[in-house]
């Protein structure tokens, strides 16, 4: 269910389960995953992303717009998932 926001406004059934009244009809489980149900592995994942990232074998990809003008439109390029990683907004269009 990660990114289920990316549907809200869909003009198309999105991929996945059509029918989640089936689903409940056979005790399927749904089970999410939350980072803050791990935080106790935190100083290990530190441990090892910080070489990682130093060494850039671990990247990290994100969607910039330009300008605060362009915010709200960034916004809705979430809920529509035309995001890549994070969306950010710059505020310094001379980046």
């Amino acid at each position: 269910m990660v990114g289920a926001i990316s549907g809200y406004n869909a003009t198309r059934p999105a991929p996945g389960p059509d029918n989640l009244f089936r689903a409940a009809a056979h005790e399927v489980t749904l089970r999410g995953m939350l980072v803050s149900s791990h935080f106790d592995l935190f100083p290990e994942w530190i441990g090892k992303a910080v070489a990682r990232l130093a060494d850039g074998t671990l990247r990290t990809e994100e969607t910039v717009v330009d300008g605060i003008e362009r915010a709200a439109d960034a916004f809705l390029g979430v809920l529509s998932g035309a995001n890549t990683g994070k969306m950010l907004v710059c505020l310094d269009t001379a980046r």
